[in-house]
């Protein structure tokens, strides 16, 4: 599994899922801390559609930690400051990159489910899109519906 596809399945997650399955690298492995979960500031960049140039939005609080499972090292970066999850995905992360980590059946279960559950809040808000081009063609009636009764 690629780490982008990782990150996003881990950031969506429960912290409590993402606890599950750390605690299940750590009763195997004995992971080390190399750098505790610490709050930090991040730019975001963003992409100008029109000259299509890059600038920074502002900036956001983020978390960040880095461990260690028998020397191969993993890095967490999440927005927000759950520095529990954020030092979790730091033990995944390094489980995945020693080529340990065993669970990845439930994480494409768990990418499933958040599929899912996207595709079920874009079909409510499509049930209330606006079709203004049908709004425009009843639009003249009603205006001479209005016309003739004033008259």
């Amino acid at each position: 599994m690629d780490k982008k596809r990782l990150t996003k399945i881990l950031a969506k997650a429960d912290r409590r899922i993402v606890a599950s399955l750390s605690a299940d690298i750590q009763k195997k492995y004995r992971p080390v801390i190399v750098k505790g979960p610490q709050k930090t500031l991040a730019m975001i960049k963003m992409r100008e559609p029109v000259k299509n140039s890059l600038f920074y939005l502002g900036e956001v609080i983020v978390c960040e930690a880095t461990a260690e499972i028998d020397g191969v090292s993993g890095v967490a970066v999440f927005m927000g400051d759950d520095a529990e999850k954020t030092l979790d995905m730091a033990i995944i992360d390094a489980a995945v990159n020693r080529g340990v980590f065993s669970a990845e059946e439930k994480l494409s279960e768990l990418e499933k489910e958040q599929n899912d559950l996207v595709m079920q809040e874009n079909a409510m808000h499509l049930k209330t899109t606006v079709n203004f081009e049908s709004m425009d063609r009843e639009a003249p009636n009603d205006l001479n519906a209005f016309k003739k009764a004033q008259l």
